[in-house]
């Protein structure tokens, strides 16, 4: 592969939206070849709109529905963007991604609390979504952290500007801080993650401040790669 993978992941409300936006401009304002895309892919894949019956609880609440099952839900939407993504990332494109494989470790992981089932868990993960389905590795996840109170807070916030009603991850604050847990776990444990502290002292950090951070911690990944301008 001639481009860079770049994911920006983490708990429901950190962000992560905006962050890629600002990221892509970032990139491009740079001179680098960039594409972005953002999962589950709403309303293009099957998989995906089986992964908003679930978020919808159809299938239940979020104990109800085993990890494995949900995570197949979200690696078959992954996996149904696989030629677009190598051939991005073959013609040497950096590839920014709203979401990836980091959003089953984090919030389908977080279902497991026993450490040991959930490092089995994980191997599976990884076995399913990159041998199995080869989707092409990240070579940078970076977690945007939120500690969950206040994750919560920003969701609720969005739902009223919105007018969407919030998805079975998002009502239930339990599932909330075992999710920021995983999250955490993971990125500790990984080789290829960055860690962003989106909150200091109890305040949310600017956008801005957020993205400088987060480009840092790219251009290291991107900065020898050919610029088009």
């Amino acid at each position: 592969m001639k481009g860079k993978l770049i994911v920006l992941c983490g708990p429901d409300g950190s962000g992560k939206a905006t962050q890629t936006e600002l990221l892509v401009a970032r990139l491009q304002r740079e001179g680098y070849g960039v594409e972005t895309i953002s999962f589950p892919q709403y309303g293009k894949t099957f998989f995906a709109d089986l992964v908003q019956r679930y978020l919808r609880g159809e299938f239940g609440g979020v104990s109800d529905v085993s990890p494995y099952l949900a995570s197949l839900l979200y690696a078959g939407d992954r996996w149904q963007a696989k030629e677009q993504l190598v051939g991005w990332l073959r013609a040497g494109k950096v590839v920014v991604s709203n979401r990836y494989v980091s959003a089953n470790m984090g919030h389908q992981g977080a279902k497991i609390a026993h450490p040991r089932k959930r490092r089995e868990f994980l191997r599976w993960l990884d076995k399913l979504e990159h041998d199995v389905f080869g989707l092409p590795r990240p070579d940078l996840n970076i977690l945007l952290h939120v500690p969950a109170s206040i994750s919560q807070r920003l969701i609720a916030q969005r739902s009223r500007e919105n007018g969407v009603p919030k998805d079975i991850h998002e009502r239930d604050l339990k599932h909330l801080k075992q999710t920021e847990s995983a999250y955490l776990e993971v990125a500790r444990r990984g080789s290829n993650w960055a860690k962003v502290e989106c909150v200091k002292k109890g305040t949310l950090r600017s956008r801005e401040d957020i993205a400088a951070e987060v480009w840092r911690a790219v251009f290291h990944q991107v900065r020898k790669l050919p610029r088009t301008a």
